[in-house]
């Protein structure tokens, strides 16, 4: 007697559903992706093997670009709200409402304190390393100085109202130009001590661990140990 033949099934598979859902997650990615804004400062970093990486929230930036001109940046637009507000008052700087939301929404301020006013209404095209930074060349006129200290006001203010939320922990980043000098710089490290600012990140540019050194066997010493752990 002959063996009955099973019908054959066929392999083939509807991929419709499959491509319909990843032009789905294509689409939200890309409509909820927030891209890098473009730097209005080029500021080539030093290199480092450092390996941690510098906060994208609730930061607060000094930037020293090549000529030794100092810029700042924040992502908290109510701290530079309220830091604004504080220097606007010590130093009877005259800024209405509306100019202290523009300079808080500024991607960068660069200039001194009795300038902010007409800075207040450059358009986004002039900012850039054309502008002539925030006043740091001596310890007379450190102006950054002053910045830091309101900033400080700010965070003690914050971390008052609310001290277990993280966010209140601003970080303080620095982040110079390779060819900047000396001078300036040591002047930027000036206005954070003298607001007893002591703790601080450095931006460098990655790059690989020398092999054969310390650091470098150290890292081979703990890469056994950590998967034997996991």
């Amino acid at each position: 007697m002959g063996r009955a033949k099973l019908p054959r099934k066929s392999t083939a598979i509807d991929m419709t559903p499959f491509c319909d859902v990843a032009f789905l997650l294509l689409t939200f990615f890309i409509l909820t992706t927030k891209f890098k804004p473009d730097e209005k400062i080029p500021i080539n970093t030093p290199s480092s093997v450092a390996a941690k990486v510098a906060p994208q929230k609730n930061y607060i930036m000094i930037s020293l670009d090549k000529d030794g001109k100092a810029f700042l940046n924040s992502d908290r637009e109510d701290v530079k709200t309220d830091a604004i507000n504080i220097l606007n008052k010590d130093h009877n700087l005259g800024l209405t409402d509306g100019e202290i939301h523009r300079l808080a929404t500024m991607p960068i301020i660069g200039t001194s304190l009795q300038n902010l006013k007409a800075y207040s209404g450059l358009p986004t095209t002039a900012l850039n390393d054309k502008l002539p930074g925030i006043p740091i060349q001596d310890t007379a006129n450190n102006q950054l100085t002053e910045w830091m200290k309101a900033f400080v006001s700010v965070s003690q203010d914050l971390q008052g109202e609310d001290p277990e939320n993280k966010a209140n922990n601003l970080t303080i980043i620095l982040k110079g130009d390779n060819l900047s000098k000396f001078p300036q710089f040591k002047n930027v490290i000036s206005a954070l001590t003298d607001n007893m600012i002591l703790q601080f990140q450095m931006v460098t540019n990655p790059e690989m661990v020398p092999v054969g050194s310390e650091l470098w066997r150290q890292a081979q010493n703990a890469a056994p140990a950590a998967k034997a752990n996991g």
